[in-house]
């Protein structure tokens, strides 16, 4: 058996980075660093950790699938942060670190994704191939009066 020529380690620890950085970076801003004047600081931060929480199991045990979908929860983090650097001066640094974890979980998520799922034979075959499989299979199933 060869070795494929490309690895997924470095893509998961950089995901396994940005992931969990991004929630400690979510606990410190909100609980500490500034906390909502308002609201209760321990309810707004496990507000803002609990999407975090839900893929957290299958990326650390290294699930390309979960990788994949994690993108969609951190999509919440980047508008977040996107929104504060565009309109909030006071929180502008804050929402820079936050998008560049967000953007870090984000990309090596993918390429984890991706290269996981080459090493595991993940493939998913081609929509024209699936096309032709189904016209043979219907092709044979006429001819055989099914």
């Amino acid at each position: 058996m060869t070795t494929p020529p490309y690895s997924s380690f470095p893509a998961r620890i950089a995901a396994l980075i940005g992931h969990i950085g991004l929630m400690l970076w979510v606990v410190v801003w909100q609980s500490w660093l500034s906390p909502h004047p308002h609201l209760n600081s321990t309810v707004m931060t496990l507000l803002w950790v609990a999407p975090l929480l839900i893929p957290l199991h299958g990326i650390v045990k290294g699930k390309p699938y979960t990788h994949a979908w994690a993108n969609f929860i951190l999509m919440i983090y980047f508008l977040h942060g996107l929104t504060l650097v565009v309109l909030d001066e006071g929180e502008r640094l804050l929402a820079v670190c936050e998008l560049l974890l967000t953007s870090l979980s984000f990309v090596a998520n993918i390429f984890y994704a991706r290269l996981r799922g080459r090493e595991l034979s993940l493939k998913l075959p081609r929509l024209s191939q699936v096309e032709k499989e189904e016209a043979q299979r219907f092709a044979t199933e006429d001819k055989s009066g099914i």
